[in-house]
């Protein structure tokens, strides 16, 4: 098969909205670093909701970006943690696909402290094939050729041969 027609996981970037700053934020952000093995970047809020108690501007939830070979190891925990299952309807028309996880604590290694309580998550990942970069450089930028782009059917195929995924 031709190298460039390989689907590879371009990244992953995995999402915790706590909902308020202070104390569960910084626990969401040491369970995020115990999860992934990166240090997440906070994220703000877009708009201030009085019957929330959230303020524009208030830290409120924590990413992490996830590349490389990091990225193919997270999305293979973070799919056993699911049972391997995803519905048609999380895989969008570009092949990207998104997934949620209630509980920290489906991921090995993490247990339980009624001190931290109970964390979910959102985990987005982006596929594509290796030359989309003529898309996204400054320099000499190019379309995109169709063959080249990612659709749900090449996603579900990736899915199933490389993470043995069950699509219902």
């Amino acid at each position: 098969m031709n190298p460039m027609r390989e689907l590879v996981v371009e990244k992953v970037v995995v999402h915790m909205g706590v909902g308020e700053g202070g104390d569960k934020l910084s626990k969401g952000i040491d369970i995020m670093k115990k999860i992934t093995g990166n240090n997440p970047v906070t994220g703000v809020a877009k708009k201030t909701n009085p019957a929330f108690g959230i303020r524009k501007g208030a830290p409120i939830s924590c990413k992490v970006t996830l590349r490389g070979k990091l990225a193919g190891e997270f999305l293979d925990t973070a799919l056993t943690a699911i049972e391997r299952k995803i519905s048609p309807t999380q895989i969008d028309s570009e092949g990207n696909f998104s997934f949620g996880i209630e509980e920290h604590t489906d991921f090995p290694g993490m247990s339980y402290d009624p001190q931290i309580g109970i964390y979910g998550m959102d985990i987005n990942v982006i596929l594509g094939r290796r030359g989309v970069r003529i898309a996204r450089r400054h320099i000499e930028q190019r379309r995109l050729p169709h063959k080249q782009r990612v659709n749900t059917e090449d996603a579900l195929a990736f899915l199933k041969g490389t993470y043995r995924v069950e699509v219902s």
